[in-house]
């Protein structure tokens, strides 16, 4: 990461009083998706949140304050990944032929090859990830990881059931995916 956006990340850190590491999660999902939405996983926000222009969801449905804050948050990263983002060749992310493992985390389960995730969630002990520039969506259940073909489906929301298989179900520029109804890879 450039030394001067470690600055910026302070710097939002600062000013909207939330962790450096949860204004760098919030940048790569905003990355992944070219500034036009964020979705991930972090205590800050009380899980899993997303954001979108005019829409904050947190973890903490009912905490205003916090939905504020992250579209404050948000919208100052997404202003900065708009302004950056012709710096960066006309290379995505989530361009398969681009190799980016210094950007890679630990806890990254999903296959390399598969690119930057432009939405990651989890819960319990089903995760996934959505990989908008390889069409792909893993799932990881426990330890055993499956990868599906999303096809022409723009995967921009999920829903889990809470019963005992953990169905996931998808929002599409089509409607409703069930994971059922995608190729696995």
């Amino acid at each position: 990461m450039p030394l001067n956006e470690e600055g910026l990340i302070d710097r939002v850190s600062i000013r909207h009083s939330v962790s450096p590491d949860a204004v760098r999660t919030i940048l790569q999902a905003l990355r992944s998706s070219g500034g036009s939405m964020a979705q991930f996983s972090h205590p800050d926000f009380g899980g899993m949140s997303q954001w979108s222009p005019g829409l904050s969801m947190v973890g903490e449905s009912f905490n205003a304050s916090l939905k504020s804050k992250l579209d404050a948050v948000c919208t100052e990263l997404a202003a900065y990944v708009a302004q950056t983002a012709s710096t960066d060749q006309g290379r995505s992310r989530d361009d398969p032929e681009v190799s980016y493992q210094s950007s890679r985390q630990p806890s990254d389960w999903w296959p390399m090859n598969l690119g930057t995730p432009s939405a990651v969630g989890a819960q319990n002990d089903l995760q996934y990830a959505v990989f908008r520039g390889t069409r792909r969506l893993a799932i990881k259940d426990g330890e055993h990881v499956e990868i599906y073909d999303t096809g022409n489906h723009r995967i921009f929301g999920v829903a889990q059931a809470q019963s005992i298989d953990q169905t996931l179900t998808f929002t599409s520029q089509d409607g409703l995916v069930r994971v059922k109804d995608l190729s696995k890879v």
